[in-house]
């Protein structure tokens, strides 16, 4: 067996372990041993492709460097994500962690009144708990989008859109997090969750999007 399919057949045994990530009571995938697995695939492949007479040994010190970050990463995102779910108080808002980011989900209904971008008094406390967590966890970049259903015409959901994103980037900015690690973004009706075509599914996709992302250190 080559050199080159070694470190191939490892980061492969990498990616198949994946599998086995997954708690067989909760049915949930633990991040931190998915990050490490698929950085010990990454790194193992990015050592076995440097210029050198031991492309064995590369392949071994990529996948040790790789599960190191990847782990971090996930175990970064997994505590994050708990305290987040444990700390909102209204039972609507969602913490979705994708193994690569955490997404808190907010319903505009619960946020804003109808055409307004004036943040509703109760959600004002969920923002100072999601405020918080950013400070405990500063090793992000954050970004605040808007969303909006397709009723009315598009250069209006866009601009209401970039405005609701504002007012929640606002106080997000007011509770303590940096202004560097913050961004506001109006994407107006461009992209839906659900069908437009029903009330249900104009409520999913009028919402506001916390998108965090974590850095290297």
């Amino acid at each position: 067996m080559s050199l080159l399919k070694t470190p191939l057949l490892l980061a492969s045994a990498s990616l198949l372990a994946l599998g086995a990530c997954v708690n067989q009571t909760t049915g949930e995938r633990s991040n931190a041993t998915t990050g490490a697995l698929i950085g010990a695939g990454v790194g193992a492949l990015a050592g076995a492709t440097r210029e050198s007479e031991d492309r064995l040994k590369n392949a071994a010190v990529g996948a040790v460097i790789g599960a190191g970050t990847g782990g971090v990463v996930g175990t970064f995102l997994d505590r994050q994500a708990a305290d987040l779910r444990n700390g909102f108080a209204n039972g609507e808002i969602d913490v979705i962690n994708t193994g690569n980011e955490l997404i808190v989900r907010m319903p505009q209904d619960i946020l804003f009144a109808t055409d307004s971008a004036s943040v509703s008094g109760g959600l004002v406390g969920d923002l100072r708990v999601l405020a918080a967590s950013l400070n405990r966890y500063p090793s992000s970049l954050v970004e605040v989008q808007g969303h909006t259903d397709n009723t009315g015409s598009a250069a209006y959901n866009q601009e209401l859109s970039e405005r609701r994103a504002r007012a929640v980037t606002s106080i997000l900015l007011q509770n303590g997090v940096a202004s560097g690690r913050l961004s506001s973004v109006g994407y107006g009706e461009s992209q839906p969750i659900a069908s437009n075509a029903t009330p249900d599914g104009r409520a999913q996709n009028r919402r506001v999007q916390i998108v965090i992302r974590p850095i290297n250190q």
